[in-house]
């Protein structure tokens, strides 16, 4: 097998969309921690402030993995696309309206210097922070129970779902996992780049938060087990072209644990979620804040590996009709699509990854109140 043949390109890109996600995940994910954060580990003007202009920099660069993301998965696999953007519609529509939310608090809290205006923009940053943190979480829950869609014979995708019928328990479980996960980051994050109370109270926080994702992601992993996983019966090309109603498709109780007992290692994913969670809280209480950092990072590269793995080769599966489900195998674009892509990104991502890391670099260090205070052009 050559290493561009159709099916190694379409595991390449199922690989690089992982890699998005966790960038989407570690980058964005503690801005959107910080917001879920700010009116607790704030209790004046001024310290929220402080935890705003910690992220003021930086947030809209971070949103570039989100953008990336949705790019990758409308080029290399436009029916997933399709389905998600189509059936979800109303769930997309909440999030976006959040991400909206976010910067127009961002420029306009500190406009006017009444404390009624402000206070309600950072509950509005709350709420961008928090709602999609637990909508992303949620699209996970329902991906592993399967979305309600089929195609017809030509191809015709027919959604039979509502917005409230995402709102399963498995699937909050889920949402709740990621709030705690990327709050977790957010606080983390804080307690590096700010000082005095804000800092000491992110810390508390963000143990609270690696305590609970711990729990919860441990809660979820025995209810997967017992789940109806999907599984692809008979045989199928890996290398066809995109037709998923090509293939057959079982559900089976525990189906998503087969990965696991056929590849062995890969159990190095759950694991790196619990180690990352729990070596976060270690060093967190010990004060060693970039280490508490870069494990909190590893435990949600460890947390969104997990339900990759998990599903492999399933992308999309449904719930209405199993025949349906996408896969790595049957929702790609074409070979010199992924090809063309595959070029385009291994030139663009290594320069989006060196400018954030200058960017970084010269961000580096702790702000401070009277920092704030003295510069104009702050939040």
């Amino acid at each position: 097998m050559s290493f561009f043949d159709f099916a190694t390109m379409r595991v390449i890109w199922w690989l690089l969309l992982g890699v998005l996600l966790i960038g989407f995940a570690v980058m964005d994910g503690f801005d959107l921690g910080v917001g879920m954060l700010l009116p607790f580990v704030g209790r004046t003007d001024g310290e929220r402030r402080l935890a705003i202009n910690s992220v003021g920099p930086v947030w809209e660069g971070n949103q570039v993995w989100l953008v990336l993301g949705a790019g990758a998965i409308f080029a290399a696999w436009p029916v997933i696309y399709a389905v998600a953007f189509s059936g979800f519609y109303l769930a997309m529509f909440v999030v976006l309206s959040s991400l909206i939310v976010r910067p127009v608090g961002f420029k306009y809290r500190s406009k006017v210097e009444a404390a009624a205006w402000r206070s309600f923009w950072d509950w509005m940053l709350f709420i961008a922070g928090f709602v999609p943190s637990l909508i992303f979480g949620v699209a996970v829950g329902n991906a592993l129970l399967g979305a309600p869609f089929s195609f017809a014979p030509s191809m015709r995708m027919t959604y039979h779902g509502t917005f409230f019928g995402l709102l399963t328990p498995f699937a909050l479980l889920c949402g709740l996992t990621s709030v705690a996960m990327l709050a977790m980051q957010g606080g983390n994050y804080l307690v590096m780049k700010t000082t005095g109370m804000v800092a000491e109270r992110a810390r508390k926080f963000s143990m609270t938060a690696s305590v609970a994702l711990i729990v919860l992601f441990a809660i979820g992993g025995l209810w997967v087990s017992h789940l109806q996983g999907y599984q692809i019966t008979g045989t199928m090309p890996h290398d066809a072209p995109s037709d998923p109603l090509m293939k057959t498709v079982a559900r089976v109780a525990g189906g998503w644990l087969a990965n696991y007992h056929a590849m062995p290692w890969t159990m190095i994913a759950p694991a790196l979620g619990f180690a990352g969670a729990a070596l976060s809280l270690l060093f967190a209480w010990r004060g060693f804040e970039k280490l508490a950092f870069v494990c909190g990072s590893g435990g949600v590269f460890g947390v969104v590996s997990t339900a990759g793995i998990s599903m492999f080769p399933f992308i999309l599966p449904s719930s209405f009709d199993p025949k349906s489900s996408l896969t790595v195998w049957d929702a790609s674009s074409s070979y010199s699509t992924l090809v063309l892509m595959l070029i385009m990104a291994l030139i663009f991502v290594p320069i989006i990854c060196a400018y954030t890391a200058f960017i970084y670099y010269v961000l580096r260090g702790k702000l401070t109140e009277r920092q704030i205070e003295s510069d104009r052009h702050s939040y």
